[in-house]
């Protein structure tokens, strides 16, 4: 049985500071990010200055303001992380946003009061070091470091105790670990802070996942579900249905399985994993022909993806 997860995300940052980036791409590939600012009382916040910038190694931003119910958004985006930044009358706010695969992303901003110590200029100042923090952990994660990672968010955590999405890093460095209790309770954390926090129930899937928590993972999963859009008829999240096939799978749920795996193609027909698994689960119902066909999507769609071998040689055993 497959008890793979897809990595884990960072999802949102909420600490304080804004910018943006577009790249021209393919219509269905491009993705885009809308969002609401609200101050510290819960009103939205209207003519907020929103900037998004893309965190990669092309420097480009778009600025707007939020209309009169303190929304934004932005759209023709490419995959990747983006800094989200609202600032008005010395309040400020920031938070980190993925869009993956053309899927939308959606963020909620709440500024608040840079203080009377801090004025604007080193509010910003304070939010850059966040920044610097996070991204540091980042880099140390994705170079399979998570004891630097942790360190890393740590320190972010400690200038903004706030930052919801830290704690959500946080649990994903001891994921690498293997430290579950600690991942646990990191993820439990950003929750706690942010109560419809998706990726953080993402997360918990994943651990309890790996844990063979079979029950917890699905209600995990579903809530993670819940909270990113629903179905796949509104969009939905195709990572979060995956991850629901993959526990429903291993829990020996086929049926719950086939319908995930169906809604995050539904989602995203380019999903990759999503067609391989269908197609294991279709081998399980004997439906061979059905399993050739998802198999020989998926070496057309990831022909050097971690499956591709196995696929193939499916796909000539299916068609004899």
């Amino acid at each position: 049985m497959v008890r793979r997860l897809n990595g884990q995300r960072v999802g949102l940052f909420a600490c304080a500071l804004v910018a943006t980036l577009a790249i021209a791409l393919p219509a269905a590939a491009q993705g885009r990010i809308k969002g609401t600012v609200k101050d510290d009382k819960g009103q939205p916040v209207a003519g907020a200055q929103v900037t998004i910038e893309f965190q990669g190694n092309v420097s480009r931003k778009f600025d707007m303001k939020t209309d009169n119910k303190g929304e934004f958004i932005q759209i023709g985006l490419a995959s990747g992380d983006y800094k989200v930044i609202a600032e008005k009358d010395k309040m400020a706010g920031m938070t980190l946003a993925r869009v993956r695969g053309g899927q939308p992303a959606e963020v909620n901003l709440v500024i608040t009061p840079s203080g009377s110590v801090l004025d604007a200029k080193q509010a910003a100042a304070k939010n850059a070091e966040v920044m610097k923090a996070v991204d540091a952990g980042m880099a140390a994660s994705a170079a399979g470091k998570p004891d630097e990672a942790i360190v890393a968010f740590n320190q972010a955590i400690a200038l903004n105790q706030s930052c919801f999405g830290c704690y959500s890093a946080l649990g994903a460095a001891y994921v690498q670990k293997k430290d579950y209790d600690k991942a646990e309770a990191s993820y439990k954390k950003g929750i706690e802070i942010k109560a419809d926090y998706a990726e953080a129930y993402s997360g918990l899937a994943s651990i309890y996942n790996a844990q063979h928590k079979f029950d917890q993972a699905q209600a995990a999963s579903a809530k993670a579900s819940e909270l990113s859009g629903g179905g796949a008829a509104t969009g939905g999240n195709p990572d979060i249905f995956y991850n629901q096939g993959v526990i429903a799978w291993n829990a020996g749920k086929i049926a719950d399985a086939k319908k995930a795996f169906e809604s995050a193609i539904a989602a995203n027909p380019s999903h990759a994993e999503s067609h391989y698994q269908l197609g294991m689960v279709l081998v399980n119902e004997g439906n061979l022909a059905g399993a050739a066909g998802e198999f020989e999507t998926y070496t057309k769609l990831a022909p050097d993806g971690p499956n591709a071998a196995q696929a193939k040689a499916l796909v000539a055993q299916l068609k004899k």
